[in-house]
């Protein structure tokens, strides 16, 4: 045998090698559905973005009902820039008006939906683009949030415009996609209880049908590795109990609070456990899922 046959050799034992180890876990998520929440830096390296696709692909394939939820924002900001239209956050959440809000849909519901769907297409599979309004998916309530004056210690109500906070997901519209070959791709876009359209933070939306639909693992792809430590380490595993405490300690901070937080209320709802792992890692989802040491950070204290 040749050098180059012997390392040609060698490779595809370390190939056959690595799936024998994904094998059992495959096993375990086999009929399951895994809820992924797709956005940040991922989602806007084109390299990235493909290797997403094929990662989802694999998961149907094995027997696995991913369910894509995907955000958008620094598109909506361009696109809001581009036509001139201001627009300002309250609590990271952007106060959206009629004007701005037939922009976001534009932006998620149409360019960002269509060109995940395309990728997972592309990939070899069979991705079907949904916003939250079609078939009542997500139907939603207006979000408003309260802000204390500094000097008279009076609380007052914040009109966030059509922003919303999801009310019901309508679970009939996802599992027709279970018995098939289709994936799920799905704008988080509501509809509220007069018809109108409702933006939904998209963490909110993914933990909100996550929980609806019962999944085994609800992953949250961010541009962070994971939860930290007060040292800066990744935290594998926190319970519920450990992460509020965490949080009230102020190890966790920032816009972390409410990603860990989303989790929680997921968990508490009907997902076995969550995980925050970062979206910037190439097969982050097959790490996590199909892998001994996982990636990123598991919330609760399912299997």
């Amino acid at each position: 045998m040749t050098k180059e046959n012997r390392h040609m050799t060698e490779k595809a034992v370390e190939k056959a090698r690595i799936l024998s180890e994904a094998l059992p876990f495959m096993k375990r998520y086999a009929g399951e559905t895994v809820v992924i929440k797709y956005g940040g830096h991922a989602m806007g390296n084109d390299d990235l973005a493909r290797l997403f696709a094929t990662d989802i692909v694999l998961l149907k394939q094995v027997g696995i009902h991913p369910i894509v939820v995907h955000g958008g924002g620094p598109q909506i900001g361009e696109m809001l820039e581009k036509m001139k239209i201001s627009s300002s956050f309250v609590d990271g959440l952007r106060v959206t008006d009629s004007e701005t809000v037939e922009v976001v849909e534009m932006v998620l519901a149409g360019t960002i939906n269509k060109q995940v769907s395309a990728a997972i297409n592309s990939a070899g599979g069979v991705a079907v683009g949904l916003s939250g309004k079609d078939g009542n998916l997500i139907q939603a309530s207006k979000l408003r949030r309260t802000q204390k004056d500094p000097d008279s210690n009076i609380e007052k109500i914040l009109d966030l415009g059509f922003v919303g906070e999801p009310a019901r997901i309508n679970t009939h519209a996802l599992d027709v996609f279970q018995g098939s070959d289709m994936i799920p791709v799905i704008a988080p876009i509501g509809i509220g209880p007069n018809g109108e359209t409702l933006n939904i933070n998209a963490d909110t939306a993914a933990g909100a049908i996550a929980a609806a639909m019962d999944a085994k693992r609800f992953l949250l792809l961010t541009d962070v590795a994971g939860v930290l430590n007060g040292e800066g380490d990744i935290i594998e595993k926190v319970d519920a109990g450990t992460a509020i405490k965490m949080i009230a300690d102020g190890t966790i901070g920032g816009g972390m609070i409410p990603k860990v937080e989303t989790c929680l209320n997921a968990n508490e709802n009907g997902v076995n456990s969550s995980v925050i792992l970062d979206g910037r890692v190439p097969h982050a989802i097959l790490l996590e899922l199909f892998t001994d040491d996982g990636m990123g950070t598991l919330i609760g204290t399912g299997t």
